[in-house]
């Protein structure tokens, strides 16, 4: 019997004009919009149809207007009859992969992800670090290029079995990627990003993201999810509320949450939301794998399983 997964994506999958679509064709789409922008104080929808991409790439708008998409998308899916067995999220995709297994409301969730994008940009701007992009090199020798160079840098994205994202201090990761390319990476780049993501320099978003989460009611999963932090499957809410907190600070490990979902019988990958980053790395995660994607109404129209 095969099973389907929903991937949600996280930051980096966002582009202007996302969603415009979406809100000229359904009443769900204008009526989450709509919401959206009563709670986060500003109008998201301009800044994701008409731009700039400058204003649309800053942490405490990208994180809100990828959420806010996904979940729509997520929405009307559910509309056409179309839900999953498995759901996970690539970082901020947690919050909406939790929405769908009806976790959290869309409107706490929102709430949440508004304060954590704004907290992930302090502790960015207090803090300063960077990310990288490791290519070609095994898990084992990125972490061992990471613990041998000076400052603050981990292993922060298990993406693929053959790309690892690090995070920390500049010079940390400047150095870790020096001892990379030592190691026999195939490429080795850093990233544009506001700050160094699930990693130590993150930990002043930690306190009040968990005081926010402590006041947002959970409920047991409808269907089975794997959080970023553990890579095991858990429909339990306790454990998926303290897992948004590890988050911030914690590695993504996508590899083993990819794999568990195939150990589980999953074969069809459908990522609801912005961009075709995971299906990209789903690709090389569970080859032979079914892989979809869903972020315009065109897509949406022709979607079947």
């Amino acid at each position: 019997m095969s099973k389907i997964a929903f991937i949600f994506p996280g930051q980096a999958s966002q582009y202007v004009g996302m969603g415009k679509d979406l809100y000229e064709k359904y009443d769900i789409a204008k009526r989450y919009y709509d919401e959206a922008n009563e709670i986060l104080g500003f109008d998201l929808k301009e800044v994701s149809f008409e731009g700039p991409l400058e204003d649309l790439k800053q942490t405490k708008i990208t994180q809100p207007a990828i959420f806010v998409m996904s979940v729509i998308l997520n929405e009307i899916l559910k509309e056409k009859g179309i839900s999953p067995e498995f759901t996970a999220g690539h970082s901020l995709g947690e919050y909406s992969a939790l929405v769908c297994a009806g976790v959290i409301s869309f409107r706490d969730a929102l709430e949440v992800v508004k304060l954590r994008g704004a907290e992930m940009q302090k502790a960015g701007e207090v803090n300063p670090g960077t990310m990288a992009a490791v290519v070609g090199l095994g898990d084992a020798a990125v972490v061992e290029a990471c613990v041998e160079s000076a400052g603050v840098v981990i292993a922060a994205n298990f993406n693929s079995p053959a790309q690892v994202v690090i995070s920390g201090s500049i010079e940390g990761v400047k150095e870790a990627m020096v001892k990379a390319k030592e190691k026999g990476a195939k490429i080795v780049k850093e990233l544009v990003v506001s700050g160094a993501f699930h990693s130590p320099l993150m930990d002043s978003a930690v306190a009040p993201l968990k005081e926010k989460l402590d006041s947002v009611s959970f409920a047991e999963a409808k269907i089975d999810v794997i959080p970023n932090v553990s890579a095991e499957i858990t429909r339990d809410k306790a454990e998926l509320k303290r897992s948004l907190v590890e988050q911030v600070t914690a590695p993504v490990r996508w590899v083993e949450t990819i794999e568990k979902m195939k150990e589980n019988g999953v074969d069809t990958f459908v990522e609801v939301g912005p961009g075709k980053v995971l299906q990209g790395l789903v690709k090389r995660i569970a080859k032979g794998s079914v892989l979809k994607g869903v972020e315009t109404v065109e897509q949406l129209e022709k979607f079947e399983l």
